[in-house]
């Protein structure tokens, strides 16, 4: 894998506060929230990814050619490479500090490389991303890439070594994560980084539309270098800090919640978790852990009903997998299964209405999965165990994507931290 450093264009810290300019990915932001972020600052990215009006690629456009122009961007001297780490504390209370860097990386065609795509993907967000590349020439956001490195190079060496320093970049997101970014420049670090990164095999967490997207813009402009190339943010799965996080089902369509139980019953054990109003809290900690201590030995995923004061955990029975119609490296997953011989077969729901979310929901918070059984929104949530790295690893090496919205990776990285220019300097 042929890994370059920036041209970087960041923020003017002298002109602009880092915290009134940053905002998360152009996809989780809706309306409400976008106004939000309008309202801090009149040169938050926000207008750039996410640009209002009828005319927004070239409103855009017009934007940051003149914050260029008035230098509340400017473009660094030397070509760099960002490493960035990420503060948080997780649902269960643990302090992570996820390490990665932000490079360049030779845009490739899946399945034609060393690039490996890991979910489904939809047209729609593809086309507006290459308009607003097209207009702009420039990318505002990074490809999610994990790779691999059991010598832990980046966070023993170079990280440690440059992280004893004062940070280019201390921002803290909406959601409490501390970002710290530090400038690689150093000849001799960077290519020790290209030297790593070399013979490496880079799996896309997220970003799937991003990496189409740049692929379709190069094939475009065969004639532009820099356009060969795409900006990504790359951290190491073997590094205990990045953590997969699950994406839950809701079911929000209305059914009877025996008519569940029994189809349920056909293919998984069940074992119950029964509390009261006093007890729910620790009861619901305990079937959290049960789930994660049973997924391991074999899937298994959790099941709350609305009106029901039981938490039921779900472990697979052995011969059901028969009855799963997908590959073998397929049926490793609780969601395959889940999709297969529930939502599909039992409750038949469409892959159409799946895919649109018609009748069910796709939630990434563990809480709101709950919530929506309390409030009564849903009448039941299918509580998913964390997935496992090694088995996003082997599907998409063997050729295969999963399910729809199967990963969810956290935190988010913000926009704003750095711009990729498709010019030379």
């Amino acid at each position: 894998m042929e890994i370059r450093p920036l041209n970087v264009i960041v923020y003017n810290q002298d002109k602009v506060d880092i915290n009134d300019v940053v905002a998360p990915p152009y996809d989780v932001i809706d309306s409400g929230y976008q106004d939000e972020l309008y309202g801090r600052s009149a040169y938050n990215i926000v207008r750039l990814i996410l640009a209002k009006g009828e005319n927004r690629y070239e409103d855009a456009k017009r934007d940051f050619e003149k914050w260029l122009e008035e230098g509340i961007l400017k473009q660094l001297d030397k070509p760099c490479i960002l490493y960035i780490v990420q503060k948080y504390v997780n649902e269960k209370g643990q302090n992570i500090e996820r390490k990665g860097f932000i490079a360049r990386n030779k845009i490739e065609e899946f399945g034609k490389g060393s690039i490996f795509p890991h979910e489904f993907t939809m047209g729609g967000p593809k086309a507006d991303r290459l308009k607003l590349v097209s207009a702009c020439k420039a990318f505002f956001s990074q490809i999610f890439m994990v790779y691999s490195d059991i010598t832990m190079l980046m966070e023993n060496n170079i990280g440690k070594k440059i992280s004893q320093t004062k940070p280019f970049i201390d921002v803290k997101d909406d959601k409490g994560v501390q970002n710290l970014v530090w400038l690689i420049d150093d000849e001799n670090d960077i290519k020790a980084i290209q030297d790593m990164m070399k013979y490496k095999t880079l799996l896309i967490a997220d970003g799937h539309h991003r990496y189409e997207t740049s692929m379709n813009y190069s094939k475009e402009h065969p004639e532009n270098d820099e356009a060969k190339f795409v900006m990504s943010y790359f951290t190491n799965l073997d590094d205990e800090n990045l953590i997969v996080y699950p994406t839950h089902r809701i079911i929000t369509k209305e059914f009877d919640k025996e008519d569940i139980l029994d189809s349920v019953k056909k293919y998984y054990e069940i074992e119950e978790f029964d509390f009261n109003a006093e007890n729910k809290d620790n009861v619901k900690e305990k079937f959290l852990q049960k789930i994660e201590e049973e997924n391991k030995k074999q899937i298994t995923m959790g099941l709350i009903l609305r009106g029901v004061n039981k938490f039921y955990v779900l472990k697979l029975k052995p011969e059901a997998l028969n009855l799963v119609d997908a590959p073998e490296v397929l049926k490793k997953l609780d969601l395959t299964v889940l999709h297969e011989l529930i939502i599909t077969k039992e409750l038949g729901y469409s892959k159409e209405q799946q895919m649109a979310q018609e009748g069910i929901k796709y939630i990434k918070q563990e809480q709101e999965a709950f919530d929506m059984i309390d409030t009564g929104k849903a009448c039941a949530s299918f509580i998913m165990a964390y997935p496992k790295m090694q088995d996003i690893r082997d599907i998409s090496s063997a050729g295969y994507k999963m399910p729809q919205k199967s990963t969810y990776f956290y935190p988010k990285l913000l926009s704003g931290l750095a711009i990729n220019p498709l010019w030379s300097k």
